[in-house]
């Protein structure tokens, strides 16, 4: 299962995580210093959180991928997104931003030589099952799109 699955509808996960570092710092250069560090409701995160976020998890997924590859059927090892964002208020959106981009560009020349077979591996995931290394990209995908929306200024 793929929580992410409905965010993408027919687009191409590849050309989508292949745009998100350039529409993040897009985004990101059009918010004012404290838009930046407040949050638009009690209880959710910032622009700086939801970056930091996703630099975490960038590097999350560049583990899983790498294990994915190296290991005939990897089990994925969640993590627990409210814990790991308990320090985000000591980070910057900057760094967030750099960080993120370096890592998906990274992960980006990865997947993008992968083969039909690699991208056909099976991995397990405790919470969701057994999906592929395709999943994984589709997931991450789909997780940008969930946080752009989240990010994008109000209509």
């Amino acid at each position: 299962m793929n929580p992410y699955a409905s965010f993408l509808d027919s687009r191409d996960p590849v050309s989508v995580i292949g745009s998100t570092s350039s529409e993040l710092a897009s985004i990101v250069n059009g918010l004012t210093a404290d838009r930046v560090t407040a949050a638009h409701a009690p209880g959710k995160w910032s622009p700086r959180d939801i970056l930091a976020h996703l630099a975490d998890t960038e590097i999350v997924f560049a583990y899983r991928l790498r294990q994915a590859l190296a290991d005939k059927h990897h089990v994925i090892q969640p993590f627990d997104q409210d814990v790991w964002s308990k320090p985000y208020g000591s980070f910057d959106a900057a760094s967030a931003l750099a960080v993120f981009s370096a890592v998906r560009s990274w992960n980006l020349t990865l997947i993008r030589q992968m083969s039909a077979a690699d991208l056909a591996g099976p991995v397990t995931h405790p919470e969701r099952g057994t999906m592929t290394v395709q999943t994984l990209v589709e997931t991450m995908a789909g997780h940008d799109i969930n946080h752009l929306r989240q990010l994008a200024p109000p209509a």
